[in-house]
């Protein structure tokens, strides 16, 4: 018994070795090629073109330095359009991690049609975001929407077109919708995760099921929350101009102009090269520090 136990570990710790040298290299190769030509090149470029300073055309071309990201943080509308990406950033990641995490804890309990129910609620997440902006504008259209038709009965005149504030809970609820299956994804594996037998002691003691998610699970889910809240920061700052996009367009004026879509539309537009250059990169500083961060906390609980 002893001998077949050290030769179970001797085949699990054995090192693997490849036949060719090269062989490692050229497994890694693709993935090396994507990373260099997808990210490593265009930020590159970016870095590059946001110290120039050129004409609409690119027939002249003057190194600035620093000047584009001084006139940057000078410029009111860029801190305008940094304080509604905050402010969209944060609802976002609180409405739709509410919303995941309360379908979570339902679907948590289902025992019959579970798979099926799950199923329907990761759906929405196959959805492009400009496909999701196109269908909330529809049923929040003041002419023909439903959603829009509905809130009229009740009083309120809906109209993202004039109003700001019905123009930013528009894409909210448009990038939420979609970020809600992701999000239920990881809470419910962290919720199927916590032994039974803790809630099923708490419920022996008397504790309602109200007391035994906020006492017991929900601690418990602490990881999981610090994950998805840095996701969907990054998923509201850089993967939602689709939806603004299909719905907005920025408007009404500037009430939902967020900074990946001021990056475009300074760049594609206003032709500003060199300022949309300079808000790319402090983008891409802010993305590297929110990484940053996450890995850094999952290190301290490998740790722990």
């Amino acid at each position: 018994m002893a001998r077949l136990v050290a030769l179970e570990v001797h085949v699990l710790t054995k090192k693997v070795t490849f036949s060719h040298h090269w062989l490692p290299y050229l497994l890694v190769a693709p993935q090396v090629a994507i990373t260099l030509v997808f990210f490593i090149w265009p930020a590159s470029q970016a870095l590059y073109q946001s110290v120039l300073r050129q004409d609409a055309f690119g027939l002249k071309t003057e190194f600035v330095g620093l000047a584009n990201f001084a006139k940057l943080f000078n410029d009111p509308l860029y801190l305008q359009s940094f304080y509604t990406t905050i402010t969209f950033s944060a609802l976002v990641a609180g409405v739709s991690m509410a919303v995941a995490l309360v379908l979570a804890v339902m679907a948590d309990r289902v025992v019959r049609q579970a798979t099926t129910y799950r199923t329907l609620l990761i759906w929405p997440y196959a959805v492009a975001p400009a496909v999701a902006g196109v269908l909330w504008w529809f049923l929040f259209n003041p002419t023909i929407g439903i959603a829009a038709y509905a809130l009229d009965a009740l009083g309120y005149d809906w109209n993202h077109y004039v109003d700001g504030g019905d123009a930013m809970t528009l894409i909210v609820v448009a990038a939420s919708w979609r970020q809600v299956s992701y999000n239920f994804l990881f809470f419910l594996a962290g919720l199927q995760a916590i032994p039974k037998s803790l809630t099923e002691a708490a419920a022996i003691d008397g504790a309602g099921p109200l007391k035994r998610f906020v006492t017991i699970q929900l601690p418990l889910l602490s990881p999981t929350v610090f994950f998805l809240l840095v996701v969907n920061v990054v998923y509201a700052f850089f993967e939602t101009f689709g939806v603004v996009h299909a719905t907005t367009d920025g408007g009404p004026g500037q009430a939902t102009t967020i900074l990946v879509y001021k990056v475009w539309r300074d760049a594609f537009q206003g032709l500003n090269l060199g300022s949309s250059a300079a808000q790319s990169v402090v983008l891409m500083a802010i993305v590297i520090a929110l990484t940053a961060i996450q890995f850094r906390f999952i290190e301290r609980k490998v740790e722990y």
